[in-house]
């Protein structure tokens, strides 16, 4: 049996992910639903340099890139050249549950909605009855 160098390689090869590190550090902001506000408040920078770093016009420098990682919980290596497992985000999570869990929540809102505006017209009938 005879194996491809390039068969071999390829399998040996770390997954890497070929957006660029703006488009990453965008991505694991993004799967945390963290705002860039927020990410430049733990940092200690200003929204506008998470703003140029996301749109690849300058780099953070590498202490800030490892403080980087952690706070979006990605390993360097996966920030800096996009070797292994990019962050899980809402689209691992198939549409059609999401949508159900969202849609349980807004029928509970409604509910406690309409037990509040229930009780609030009892006590309105009963001011209005004492003042008449």
């Amino acid at each position: 049996m005879r194996f491809s160098t390039g068969a071999v390689i390829s399998k040996l090869r770390p997954k890497t992910d070929n957006d660029t590190l703006g488009g990453r550090i965008w991505r694991a902001r993004d799967a945390l639903n963290l705002s860039a506000k927020d990410l430049a408040n733990q940092l200690g920078v200003r929204v506008d340099t998470i703003a140029a770093w996301e749109r690849d016009r300058s780099e953070p420098r590498t202490n800030r890139l490892f403080m980087l990682a952690g706070i979006l919980g990605v390993t360097p290596a996966w920030l800096i050249a996009g070797i292994g497992d990019a962050p899980k985000d809402d689209l691992s999570e198939p549409v059609s549950l999401r949508l159900r869990d969202q849609l349980a929540a807004i029928r509970k809102t409604h509910e406690e909605s309409g037990k509040a505006i229930l009780a609030l017209e009892v006590e309105l009938a009963r001011v209005l009855q004492d003042i008449h």
